[in-house]
């Protein structure tokens, strides 16, 4: 049996069927086999790409843009990442294929491929080798 993925739907404001919301959702690429926590939310004023396999926890916060500290710029989530629950994902930042972020972190600088960040802000904590070194 094939495992069929509904595509999110937006409504006015921005709000899908499994309850994540996106802002500027136009500037949201999106790619297969996602998975997105409810109550998470998409700022992607300035471009947010999340690429195949990627895992966000619920209640995240994945940011392009920041009015209050005036950061800005495409954020990129890529293959195989994984975001834990309450993490801040700020503007102008990249995750690393296959890297681990833990919950309650907050992100403010690329992290590279196969790591495990964690914290506020989020640091360095080992490299991964595969998903059973978590």
């Amino acid at each position: 049996m094939k495992n069929v993925r509904v595509r999110p739907k937006f409504n006015e404001k921005g709000l899908t069927q499994y309850y994540w919301r996106v802002l500027h959702h136009n500037n949201l690429e999106l790619g297969e086999n996602t998975e997105i926590g409810s109550f998470t939310v998409i700022d992607a004023f300035n471009g947010i790409k999340i690429e195949d396999n990627v895992k966000i926890g619920f209640n995240c916060a994945i940011l392009s843009h920041s009015s209050i500290d005036k950061k800005s710029g495409k954020t990129v989530l890529k293959k195989n990442c994984k975001i834990g629950s309450n993490s801040v994902i700020m503007p102008n930042t990249t995750i690393g294929e296959n890297s681990v972020v833990g919950a309650n972190s907050f992100v403010n600088k690329d992290i590279p491929p196969n790591e495990l960040w964690f914290g506020t802000p989020a640091k360095f904590i080992k490299k991964v080798e595969d998903q059973n070194d978590i």
